[in-house]
């Protein structure tokens, strides 16, 4: 799974990526600081079923702390878009390039308003005009590679061409599109509209989550209560993130991404002040918002679930004893013989049978995968 972060240049997204992934990239005021996208692991939290089984677990990626799972996602962070990136202006077509791999997209809005639509400084600036810029140079540019693949449908002649799904799902390749997703759009959109089959299209093969960043600024506060009501927003502080990520590693206090902390050493005057400032945000909103965008974007808005995969149902672990070794994220509605071919071709093929771990009842192919199900997966040798 790959989730892409988008928005203009100087919006907060590096920060917000450092802030994941805890990897250092090059933070500037300076747009188009970021021009080839750095791409880190960032981690979707869940409750762990360690706790449930009363087993304390080996994760083979990832981690488990305190109960709670720690999943690896790809985070990508991409060239700063710019008004007009359709066609051109800006790194428009190399940012354009890179996001076609995401399945999801964070959008990264400087809510201060501080800085115009090409992440220059100013003032008074509503960020309302990226929400609407951003959504609508993708959808422009879904529209640009469906219109020229419709084009080519239709003038061809032969009657046996193939359906349209098929034709898109080929022609819109580069996109990675699933099938199943252009099928819907066709089924709900007209294509004879291309924007709106555009605009439908990219909503439910590439969802947009908007981080209304830099929300521990006042002006960024107000900004946020004005439009709140309007858009779905997560109030986001990456500065503030990246402060108790680090506090933490350097054991000033103990912070567990997405809650509050503790302080674990003696603080000077200067930390005790900058770590009060968080906790107001803290208190106010219920976190950063780093985790909080992350954990969204997994769970609601691409759909998945956690499915524990084992080689013994009765002891929980793999074959070569680790107890819960692996968590796979899998899209809402997997059955079992799929979700034995994304662990392994010959597992699909060979497949016979599953079993579920807790009630070790015996399972079908086309039994469809819950939330947090540990199985086991039988099949021939």
């Amino acid at each position: 799974m790959l989730i892409g972060l988008v928005g203009k240049p100087n919006s907060g997204k590096s920060s917000f990526f450092k802030a994941a992934t805890l990897i250092d990239v090059k933070i500037s005021s300076v747009p188009f600081t970021t021009i080839e996208p750095n791409v880190g692991i960032a981690y979707v939290i869940t409750d762990c079923v360690c706790k449930e089984f009363d087993v304390k677990c080996n994760p083979k990626y990832g981690k488990c702390s305190k109960g709670k799972r720690f999943i690896p996602v790809k985070l990508m962070d991409v060239a700063g878009l710019v008004p007009g990136a359709h066609k051109g202006k800006g790194l428009g077509n190399k940012f354009l390039d890179d996001l076609r791999q995401a399945d999801a997209l964070i959008h990264v809005v400087d809510f201060s308003g501080y800085t115009d639509a090409e992440g220059k400084p100013t003032s008074n600036y509503n960020p309302e005009n990226d929400i609407k810029f951003l959504e609508e140079e993708i959808d422009y540019w879904f529209a640009s590679k469906i219109e020229k693949a419709l084009d080519k449908y239709y003038r061809d002649r032969n009657p046996n061409k193939p359906k349209l799904e098929d034709f898109l799902f080929t022609q819109l390749s580069g996109l990675q599109i699933p099938k199943e997703k252009i099928q819907e759009a066709l089924e709900k959109v007209s294509t004879s509209n291309i924007l709106e089959f555009s605009k439908y299209l990219r909503r439910i093969s590439k969802p947009i989550l908007i981080a209304a960043n830099k929300i521990d600024l006042k002006s960024a506060q107000a900004n946020y209560e004005k439009l709140k009501g309007k858009y779905d927003l997560i109030p986001t502080s990456a500065d503030a993130e990246i402060l108790l990520k680090t506090a933490h590693e350097r054991s000033y206090i103990y912070y567990f991404p997405g809650n509050g902390f503790e302080n674990v050493k003696e603080l000077d005057e200067i930390q005790t002040k900058v770590l009060s400032k968080i906790k107001e945000i803290l208190d106010k909103y219920g976190s950063t918002g780093v985790q909080a965008c992350i954990n969204k974007i997994v769970f609601d808005l691409l759909k998945m679930i956690v499915v524990y995969p084992v080689a013994d149902a009765n002891k929980l672990s793999d074959k070569d004893g680790n107890i819960l070794p692996d968590a796979y994220l899998i899209p809402k509605g997997t059955k079992l013989r799929e979700f034995a071919y994304k662990i392994h071709t010959d597992m699909g093929k060979r497949f016979i049978c599953g079993i579920d771990a807790r009630s070790k009842k015996r399972l079908s192919a086309d039994y469809e995968l819950k939330d947090k199900d540990v199985v086991e997966i039988v099949f021939g040798r």
